[in-house]
């Protein structure tokens, strides 16, 4: 440390010499390649282990940046899951509709008389008490006591009218009842609503009158407010008792009653073989006019 000249310039300037003939020997043959292939051997691990703090963090970066593009991934999918679910319940509902309309609309084609579609818009919540608020009223011509059926049946009537909505009574309401015929044997009754959605009953009917579990009860037309023949349900059982002069016949409605989202209005007051009314004579009409209308929904307002 004290000799006042270091030896390290001539060591530095041999070294970049034999430096610049290995580099050159290494170029212009291949002498050296053995040499080569032995310190490769030789530093490879060394190599290795230098690099593997950072092979590590690098496979653990990776591991994460993964979970958190999978998690961000399932996420997506969830919402889009959830999107598609809503789409597809809002898709089996339209379809639904559709197919009821098409149903309606094909009852509406074998009709004779004028017709009108409406859509339930409210239930009124009562017990025994089975009447619906639909959406149309006087500003579409709705009227009184005018019929109501769906696409499988007779399904009430209308009890009160507003300007753009009305009240419909239904054929099962305790307060409700029309006439009706067995359409096998013709064998006419009252048919009476009972509370129940699913039942109505033929009021008065004689143990020896010919009905028949499964025979169809249509409306008779008489009294001039319900069409004739239109299907109001089946004969679900039949009870004769020795002891009662009048059979317990049960019907159940053929309307969808619960289910029905759409029905429609008929433009039909005359009963079956009435003569359309004349409105040219005037006094024809006011004579029919004032003749009292038979009251078949009991004490319905």
């Amino acid at each position: 440390m004290f000799v006042r000249e270091s030896g390290a310039g001539y060591l530095l300037a041999g070294l970049a010499i034999v430096s610049a003939l290995l580099v050159t020997l290494e170029t212009a043959t291949r002498l050296l390649e053995p040499v080569r292939s032995g310190i490769a051997s030789v530093v490879a691990p060394i190599q290795l282990i230098a690099h593997l703090p950072y092979s590590i963090g690098e496979g653990v970066g990776d591991v994460v940046a993964s979970q958190d593009s999978l998690l961000s991934e399932n996420q997506q999918l969830e919402r889009r899951v959830l999107e598609l679910s809503q789409v597809s319940q809002q898709f089996l509902a339209l379809k639904a509709e559709n197919e009821r309309l098409r149903e309606l609309l094909s009852s509406r084609a074998r009709l004779s008389a004028e017709v009108l579609i409406a859509e339930l818009v409210s239930v009124i919540p009562a017990p025994d008490t089975h009447q619906i608020i639909i959406d149309k009223g006087s500003s579409s011509g709705v009227y009184p006591g005018q019929a109501v059926i769906d696409s499988e049946g007779l399904f009430g009537q209308v009890v009160e009218v507003g300007a753009f909505t009305s009240r419909v009574l239904l054929i099962t309401d305790i307060r409700h009842a029309l006439p009706v015929e067995v359409n096998r044997s013709g064998v006419r009754s009252i048919a009476g609503g009972t509370g129940r959605i699913d039942q109505l009953v033929l009021e008065h009917v004689p143990v020896t009158a010919d009905i028949r579990e499964g025979d169809l009860v249509v409306s008779s037309g008489l009294g001039g407010l319900f069409p004739r023949g239109y299907p109001v349900g089946r004969v679900e059982s039949v009870l004769v008792m020795s002891t009662q002069s009048f059979a317990q016949i049960t019907v159940r409605p053929s309307a969808a009653l619960d289910r029905s989202r759409h029905v429609l209005l008929i433009f039909d007051r005359q009963g079956q073989g009435e003569a359309p009314a004349v409105t040219a004579e005037p006094s024809q009409e006011t004579d029919a006019d004032s003749e009292p209308e038979a009251d078949l929904s009991g004490d319905a307002p």
